[in-house]
């Protein structure tokens, strides 16, 4: 098996980036940035910690990150599974990265940058959806800022519903875990009562 173990070497693979592919990194939010970021519903987020990486699901009404200016985005907690493996390693290592996605675009947005963790009482309060706030906004101070080319979405056909895989033909979540506790938890039981418990802590 033959390895890369330097950037040079990698730099002779593959060759200098063209000018569209660096021309378009800039570190504040651009009007045209922002329209991505305004019509997002879906972004996922990446940290660092002691323990190793995370890439986190983050998901609510289309630009529910909101632009607080330029530089800075906010982006609320909303309700989970308690692990807070996000927000662990941000108060440890505050670089964070985002990916946002929009349905039916090919083109996803970028965003690198360092993020603080507020609880504010005013600042979760103007994020109150049902009159319930979320428990902690990330603060994120913007780095760079580009769009990533549209291939990947292209040949995966992400957003064709032809290609959409039926639930059906999946473990559930249930049934994975009464398969790793060996019965102890999940379980058709976990399965029925989801649709419900997700719905009611949605918020």
């Amino acid at each position: 098996m033959s390895i890369i173990t330097s950037v040079e070497q990698l730099e002779a693979l593959y060759g200098v980036a063209q000018e569209t592919s660096t021309a378009k990194e800039v570190d504040y939010i651009t009007p045209h940035y922002g329209a991505f970021i305004a019509a997002s519903p879906f972004v996922i987020l990446g940290t660092a910690g002691p323990e190793g990486l995370d890439a986190s699901p983050r998901g609510d009404k289309p630009g529910f990150v909101r632009i607080q200016d330029e530089r800075t985005l906010l982006l609320p907690d909303r309700r989970g599974n308690n692990r807070m493996d996000s927000l662990r390693n941000i108060v440890r290592d505050p670089r964070v990265g985002l990916l946002f996605l929009i349905p039916g675009s090919g083109t996803t947005l970028r965003v690198n940058g360092r993020a603080q963790i507020s609880i504010e009482a005013g600042l979760l309060e103007s994020f109150a959806v049902e009159e319930k706030a979320p428990r902690s906004v990330a603060v994120i101070r913007i780095e760079s800022v580009y769009f990533q080319c549209a291939r990947a979405i292209m040949r995966s056909e992400l957003w064709n519903p032809a290609r959409h895989v039926d639930p059906a033909s999946l473990p559930t979540a249930g049934q994975i875990l009464a398969e790793i506790t060996a019965g102890r938890v999940g379980g058709e039981p976990y399965d029925k009562a989801w649709p419900e418990r997700a719905q009611a802590s949605m918020w």
